[in-house]
């Protein structure tokens, strides 16, 4: 494999992601927004990462929280203005930081000029521009597809007597990737972007933005099969959008030509990168091999196969063998937690653990994985989930299926940067946006930032061993096997080579390298330091181990 250059930099990168209404505000009004990610770059560039992917921050009537765009080449004034956007650039840029940004271009708001536009009738200049369709004979809806935040994905509207296709809210239209104009018009806002000088784009929904042309419904989802696992939640248990087999609302092969489109902008550009999210149930990984093949497609993909509730040493062998079995010659980025998911601390705990080593083990795990890595803000902290009080929630995905699934706000409330400061530091405001709960003050940036052996300092440590180890960049992976629940494989070529051992069980034990494996150098991986004696390394609960091999 060749070694990673300046224009493929996200090669093996370390990618922070920052929700902007949750880091820092400083307008006082209970909401982060740029100013304050501005205050901050000096913690993240201290974390060793390569990029920061920022959520949405585009004008919004904040339906879904900036996911429903009204504007995509404008700053919501919430966040600020154009300009401190263009000052955050520079200044990152400055820190050796990248910048990616979230693109949620299948489906916009409702409160869009081109939805405005085309409901207003039949035959104007954008009555194409979304997925509009007759009803039923008998008035109801053109066919089975359901919404993912609940019943169909359908909504009538009053002036053009048609229905419009929404899978999310009914507030976010889909709009008609069929349409050439709409195509073009997307990948303008992008050269907008491009032209103030983002890094990339990690693009939302990516295999979402084709549908069947002839709406033909869905089949049912056989038994023997496991799908619909979106946003981290086991849609079966609690949304009926799982009881599909999604054949023809998402993943249409027009969508491989559209990303082919948007490739060859990005390469009129140096440097530049993308990042797709894929949620196809049991296909995402051959989706993901589409679209990531070849150079011509998206620079890489992630899926959900690291945000559920498996923490097994067979789960992570399996999820890694299984896409480099499918995609051939694609990238991938792995992540335990974002904005969609239970944090996953909390996802992983059991009684007993210490969860400030299960934090500190799980990021060692994933600093030594092939591919490049994700973290989510607060995760360096050893943040855990927030139980949110129904009275508090504001997500509509949550408020729709309470109790059963209780929503995405408990992994999106604040960042706490000092103990004893109002609302943790976040904001002066009387009442943030979301709750700051007392047991996160007790892990706030200044409670660890100069404490040795703290999850934010591990993180520091383990990011920074990273970058040193040349094989843990780019080099390949290959798995050794072993008959405990233990992770054992070999990162890098040559002289490179590293072995890593993973301890999943909650209790010690010996392993033994295979034979022909020759122990070269033990080194020290921060926080570890199992024992290697006559050929085995005696690992310790939820332990690692990592030596060079001659």
């Amino acid at each position: 494999m060749s070694k990673t250059t300046s224009s493929d930099w996200w090669r093996g990168c370390v990618v922070y992601q920052v929700y902007p209404r949750s880091y820092q505000d400083t307008s006082g009004d209970g909401i982060g927004d740029i100013r304050g990610i501005i205050g901050r770059l000096d913690h993240i560039a201290s974390l060793g990462v390569d990029a920061i992917w920022l959520s949405p921050f585009f004008k919004s009537p904040m339906a879904d929280f900036g996911y429903d765009v009204s504007d995509y080449c404008d700053v919501d004034p919430m966040f600020g203005l154009l300009s401190d956007f263009d000052e955050l650039v520079s200044l990152a840029h400055e820190k050796g930081l990248k910048i990616i940004i979230d693109q949620v271009i299948s489906h916009s708001s409702d409160q869009h000029g081109w939805f405005k536009e085309s409901r207003s009738s039949r035959d104007n200049a954008k009555a194409d521009w979304y997925i509009w369709a007759d009803p039923k004979p008998d008035g109801t809806v053109p066919n089975n597809w359901l919404s993912i935040f609940g019943g169909p994905a359908w909504e009538w509207d009053t002036v053009r007597r048609q229905y419009y296709m929404h899978n999310f809210l009914a507030s976010q239209p889909d709009l008609n990737f069929h349409n050439p104009e709409v195509q073009n018009a997307i990948l303008d806002t992008f050269r907008f972007w491009l032209d103030r000088g983002v890094d990339g784009f990690r693009l939302d929904t990516v295999n979402f933005y084709f549908h069947d042309r002839h709406l033909r419904d869905n089949p049912p989802l056989s038994k023997s099969t496991e799908d619909g696992n979106f946003m981290g939640v086991d849609a079966p248990d609690v949304n009926p959008y799982g009881y599909q087999d999604h054949l023809y609302d998402k993943s249409q092969p027009e969508n491989v030509v559209f990303l082919q489109r948007l490739r060859a902008l990005l390469d009129q550009y140096e440097g530049r990168t993308t990042i797709g999210e894929v949620g196809d149930g049991r296909r995402s990984l051959k989706t993901v091999a589409a679209y990531t093949s070849g150079s011509d497609k998206l620079h890489m993909c992630y899926t959900f196969d690291m945000l559920g509730a498996d923490f097994s040493a067979a789960h992570f062998r399996r999820s890694i063998s299984n896409f480099q079995s499918v995609v051939d010659d694609g990238w991938v980025c792995w992540s335990f937690s974002n904005h969609d998911v239970e944090r996953h601390v909390t996802r992983w705990l059991k009684e007993g653990d210490d969860a400030d080593h299960l934090a500190r083990f799980a990021i060692t795990l994933l600093a030594s994985f092939w591919g490049s890595i994700c973290l989510y803000q607060g995760e360096e902290l050893g943040l855990p989930e927030v139980q949110v009080d129904y009275k508090d929630l504001v997500d509509p995905y949550g408020i729709r299926f309470w109790p059963a699934y209780k929503g995405r706000d408990g992994c999106r409330t604040p960042m706490v940067w000092e103990q004893d400061a109002v609302n943790a530091g976040f904001t002066d405001a009387v009442r943030p946006w979301l709750p700051v709960p007392d047991d996160h003050r007790l892990k706030a940036v200044d409670q660890q930032d100069h404490l040795s052996g703290s999850v934010l300092n591990h993180y520091r440590q383990t990011l920074a061993f990273r970058k040193s180890q040349p094989g843990m960049i780019d080099g390949p992976m290959s798995f050794l096997d072993s008959n405990e629940n233990v992770l054992a494989f070999v990162r890098g070529e040559d002289s490179e080579r590293l072995l890593f051992v993973f301890n999943f069980e909650r209790s010690a034990l010996d392993w033994t390298p295979p034979a022909d494996l020759k122990i070269g150098e033990v080194l020290t991986l921060p926080g570890f330091a199992p024992a290697y004696e006559d050929g085995s390394v005696r690992l310790q609960a939820l332990d690692a181990f990592c030596a060079r091999l001659g």
